[in-house]
């Protein structure tokens, strides 16, 4: 495309202004196209120079107005000193009065090419820094930020040193320092079970009349799992062993102390006894890290065993916690239950996992959701909800997104990444960075700042943000030599090879499971993306329009948005329709531009729910599937909810009885390839593809008397899940009249499975209060029976030919009751009603008593 030059005309400042807008509306425009285009090395160049600015701006602003303080204060362009401001509570807990922040920082220097800055730094910690303040840390953030900060800094300072251009003065000082706060860190092992304490006092340890530490009783899973890539690297760099001993010891106790059934941890651990303190289990806040450190653990120190033990948890994350693009809290006893409807930003580190993994469908999947979440908040909120709203609005310039869009960008080549990273760097620069460095967003609804810029924006945003747009020929070093620790330090790979594992450190063998293709090997984008650049682009457009963000809103007689589909790789109207969402042009809606022009390529998107949530005042009734044919009789009774359309069963006095037939295909999305089979039997029909009316309507036409719908989502149940109502597709259900219910999957897995072990089911589809063999209110009342032998010759003369005899004869005494003979040959198998419904008897059961069943077994009605 040329370039053109535009004249503002003299003397019209309105005119000159609305065609600046109308340009700069433009350019957005276009940029908003260009997402998914290559981006040209001078571009790439531009922004890169503009991340090492804006790195020396809150650099800068540290070392002029903070050093050798914790933290910069940038609001109030002052250094946080602890026990001097307002107590922030365990946010406080990092700050130990070591120049944090430097510390933190070192390693980015060398990443971003400062190696002037760099030699000044190191100095300026050997000179500056002491390790042995009477002040209480968090074990972990000082592991992370202060024990990997001194470990990455002197990694890079001996890679100078060894290049024999730089550092020929440096003499191991940091690791020393490194070493010297590792034996301070050691005391809060000193637990029966190993697992380390939350806090320990720098100068006096723990349980020292002076420590101030040593009462708390838990600790987080990622607090006590996230120690073994610095403790481990400190070990093989130093020689001394106990680190990476006591390290490995406290990943046994959370592999041992893993929910044998799911193969998930909880989030707050008892440090003394192992017991799970918080039984909830997801991926973000509370036990990120002990995953991320297991699977890093095997690159950084070549024992499978920590490959192992990330395998086992990795299958049990896709399988209960990841559902795609989400990644949800469950309880990790009962993994199908998710115990909130949020989700917390640190979670974003988790793509990023996944690619190192080699995992990467759901990796894009995920990651696409959270840009998403930036694009409709600026920044990921600290929380947000499964519908993207935001829960907790905070944002402490969090990098764990920036981390996983560099992996996925050296994963892929995809420059759509490259476009992601921009928008990160253009909103920093927008709307947090303030004349003394950048500070934290106290509400992404409101923008306002907060007083806050916290070691880890150095030590981790910068640095993933320069290598996104960095060409490995323009660092100092290979980037594939080293590993990043959660903080984003860089330790050598090589130290794999430095020593053996520690003795002892052994996993029992898991249970078997099948193993995908990336289960002991590395990424590999020639396996993955074979001649198919456009793979991840596909995945991505199937969450494109996943929060509404920027399309208009019209008022309409018709509730609907409009989205410009001009994505011709994704055939969005096909993929849209497939799903039952119905589009009309606009021009067809009549609905035209400002002068008249039809907007080509955009859509009316009618938006239609599948099942509708019902108020506190409009209770779902529910229905039930009672299988009463052999061998259930009526025993086995499955709660299913209802249809807003079709039957009435409510109104069916003795509800709809039928056998059941497998719909083919069995989502019922397509012309029914067993209609035939499906005539006069009730039809099971798969939930999704295409809406709940439409399958309705094609079984019907079949010839089924009736449908069961069954939920696609693996593991849902009614003892869990509130009822729903099925509704319409939006058209009309008038001509629907076959009965419609509903079941989860875990119901529904037992009628498949009846049907498969038994040639014929028949079921009963009715109210649940008119369930088969349930006793009524009216009690049967008194009645006595007595038996005796009637005297030879007392019954009349049967028939010519039958043989007489002692004859068993009920003489009732009030003979209100009698025993019809159809009845009574019947009542070897079951107990008698007065509504004369059978129910299987079992011994000493009465007909006033209901058929017993498992407590434990959510698919019998109690």
């Amino acid at each position: 495309m040329g370039a053109k030059l535009f004249c503002w005309p003299q003397g019209s400042p309105g005119i000159a202004m609305m065609l600046r807008a109308l340009l700069l509306t433009g350019l957005l425009s276009w940029a908003n196209g260009q997402e998914g285009q290559a981006m040209l090395p001078e571009e790439k160049s531009q922004i890169r120079d503009q991340i090492v600015e804006m790195f020396d701006h809150a650099y800068g602003s540290y070392m002029k107005y903070a050093y050798p303080a914790d933290e910069l204060m940038p609001l109030s362009c002052r250094g946080r000193v602890r026990g001097l401001e307002p107590n922030r509570g365990d946010i406080d807990d990092s700050l130990g009065k070591f120049s944090l922040t430097l510390i933190d920082t070192l390693d980015t220097l060398v990443v971003l090419n400062k190696l002037d800055e760099f030699e000044d730094a190191v100095r300026k910690t050997l000179r500056d820094v002491r390790l042995d303040n009477d002040v209480v840390v968090s074990v972990f953030e000082t592991n992370i930020r202060v024990l990997g900060g001194l470990l990455g800094a002197h990694t890079m300072a001996d890679m100078l040193r060894q290049r024999g251009d730089r550092m020929q003065w440096y003499g191991d000082e940091l690791l020393h320092m490194a070493k010297e706060l590792g034996h301070r860190l050691l005391p809060a092992f000193n637990t029966t079970s190993g697992l380390p304490y939350p806090r320990v006092n720098l100068r006096y340890g723990v349980l020292n009349p002076l420590s101030r530490t040593g009462t708390e009783s838990d600790t987080c899973t990622a607090c006590a799992g996230t120690m073994i890539l610095e403790f481990a690297a400190l070990s093989r760099l130093s020689g001394e062993a106990v680190f990476e001993e006591n390290a490995r010891k406290a990943l046994d106790v959370l592999w041992e102390k893993r929910q044998r059934g799911s193969d998930l941890v909880g989030t707050v651990i008892n440090i003394h006894n192992g017991d799970w303190v918080r039984r909830d289990s997801g991926v973000g806040a509370g036990i990120d890290s002990y995953y991320e450190y297991l699977m890093k653990a095997y690159v950084l120190l070549g024992d499978n065993v920590y490959l192992e033990r990330f395998n086992t948890h990795y299958r049990a994350i896709m399988k209960y916690i990841s559902q795609p693009p989400l990644l949800l809290n469950v309880h990790m006893h009962n993994p199908t239950v998710s115990v909130r409807s949020w989700m917390d930003s640190l979670l974003a580190f988790f793509p990023g996992l996944q690619v190192l993994r080699g995992d990467l469908k759901p990796a894009i999947e995920t990651h696409e959701m959270l840009y998403q979440v930036t694009k409709q908040h600026k920044f990921l909120p600290e929380a947000f909800t499964t519908e993207f709203r935001v829960h907790w609005g905070q944002h402490p310039l969090r990098p764990e997104f920036a981390e996983s869009t560099y992996y996925l960008y050296k994963a892929t080549g995809d420059p759509y990444y490259l476009r992601v990273g921009q928008s990160i760097v253009e909103k920093l620069n927008a709307h947090a960075r303030v004349p003394c460095g950048f500070a934290a967003v106290q509400d992404v609804r409101t923008g306002a700042h907060e007083d806050r810029m916290d070691s880890f924006f150095l030590a981790e945003m910068f640095k993933y943000l320069y290598l996104l747009f960095s060409e490995k020929n323009q660092l100092h070093f290979d980037i594939d030599d080293y590993i990043f620790t959660t903080e984003a330090h860089l330790l050598p790979v090589s130290l794999s090879t430095s020593q053996p594992p520690c003795r002892g450190n052994n996993t029992e063998a898991p249970t078997a499971a099948e193993e995908d293709l990336f289960t002991y090997s590395c990424p590999s984008t020639q396996t993955l993306f074979p001649n198919n650049p456009s793979f991840a682009k596909t995945i991505r457009d199937s969450y494109k329009y996943l929060t509404g963000v920027g399309r208009a809103f019209h008022a309409s007689p018709v509730r609907g948005i409009e989205l410009p589909l001009h994505d011709h790789g994704m055939e969005p109207v096909e993929f849209l329709r497939s799903m039952g969402v119905s589009l009309t042009p606009l021009s067809e809606a009549g609905s035209t531009g400002t002068r008249g022009e039809v907007h080509k390529g955009v859509y009316r998107v009618k938006l239609v729910a599948e099942v509708t949530q019902t108020t506190e005042e409009e209770e779902v009734e529910p229905l039930l599937v009672q299988l009463i044919s052999p061998p259930f009789l009526g025993r086995t009774v499955l709660t299913a909810g209802p249809a807003k359309f079709g039957m009435d069963l409510t109104k069916q006095e003795h509800g709809v009885k039928g056998s059941i037939v497998k719909t083919s295909p069995y989502t019922a999305c397509g012309p029914i390839e067993n209609a035939e089979e499906l005539s006069g039997h009730i039809a099971l029909a798969l939930r999704g593809d295409c809406m709940f009316a439409a399958k309705a309507h094609r079984l019907q036409e079949a010839g089924a008397i009736g449908v069961i719908f069954i939920d696609h989502r693996e593991g849902s149940n009614s003892a869990e899940t509130p009822l729903f109502q099925m509704v319409g597709d939006g058209g009309s259900t008038a001509d629907i009249t076959i009965p419609l219910v509903f079941l989860f999957s875990q119901e529904g897995a037992l009628l498949t499975s009846a049907l498969e072990d038994h040639s014929n089911v028949d079921v009963l589809m009715l109210p649940k209060e008119r369930r088969l063999g349930k006793t009524t209110d009216k009690p049967l009342g008194k009645m006595n029976i007595k038996f005796r032998l009637a005297e030879e010759g007392e019954l009349e003369d049967g028939e010519e030919g039958e043989a007489r005899g002692p004859t068993l004869q009920f003489v009732l005494e009030k003979g209100e009751v009698v025993l019809e003979e159809e009845e009574y040959k019947q009542q070897g198998d079951s107990c008698l009603t007065p509504g004369d419904d059978h129910i299987p008897c079992s011994y000493g059961q009465t007909a006033a008593s209901p058929p017993s069943h498992s407590p434990n077994d959510p698919n019998t009605d109690p």
